[in-house]
């Protein structure tokens, strides 16, 4: 397989790991987007992640790095799943990673409750809004649980949608995380 960028575990037990990404469609998140990315995510020991069009996995290794507990990847590029068992190895962890589209993983995950869902699709997939609703509607998410958008300025996502309310953003280069959370009545009322 070739690969066309090498990327690092920034902190945590697996700290300057090297990670690898498929050539083709992956674009990782580099190393600054990251690290802010993982500030403003602050303590994950004993959350649960769910890293949706995870690439070469780098986001689930972070996490798993930073003291989650379980990192649920789902990808449907056959050289993504390549790089992720890759990557894996390289940390002495089994990947649980589906190799299907997104709702077909969703579906499959009925019954498990997430912290952290990490979406990260192709900028121009136009699926933020289907992958929300149906994160809420299959409940999937954790009570005290956050879904993390990763997308292009240009783009921006509703402040709110089916049960869900954005909650901070923050803008990175040419890249936006925005931060859902479960709605409350006050946030409906507003």
């Amino acid at each position: 397989m070739v690969y066309n960028i090498s990327m690092r575990i920034i902190t945590g037990k697996y700290k300057g790991r090297k990670l690898v990404a498929p050539n083709g469609n992956t674009r990782p998140t580099l190393d600054r987007a990251k690290e802010t990315l993982f500030n403003m995510l602050g303590d994950l020991r004993g959350a649960t992640v769910l890293d949706l069009f995870a690439g070469s996995g780098q986001i689930a290794a972070e996490c798993l790095s930073r003291g989650a507990v379980r990192a649920v990847m789902c990808d449907n590029s056959r050289e993504a799943a390549q790089a992720i068992v890759e990557n894996f190895a390289k940390l002495g962890e089994k990947p649980e990673l589906y190799k299907c589209e997104y709702s077909a993983c969703l579906r499959a995950l009925v019954g498990a409750k997430f912290n952290l869902v990490y979406v990260d699709p192709p900028y121009k997939s136009g699926v933020y809004n289907d992958v929300l609703t149906s994160v809420v509607s299959l409940g999937l998410l954790a009570d005290d649980g956050e879904i993390v958008c990763e997308h292009v300025v240009e783009f921006p996502l509703p402040q709110q949608i089916v049960g869900l309310v954005a909650y901070k953003s923050r803008k990175v280069g040419t890249v936006m995380f925005t931060f859902y959370r479960k709605a409350t009545d006050e946030d409906i009322q507003a």
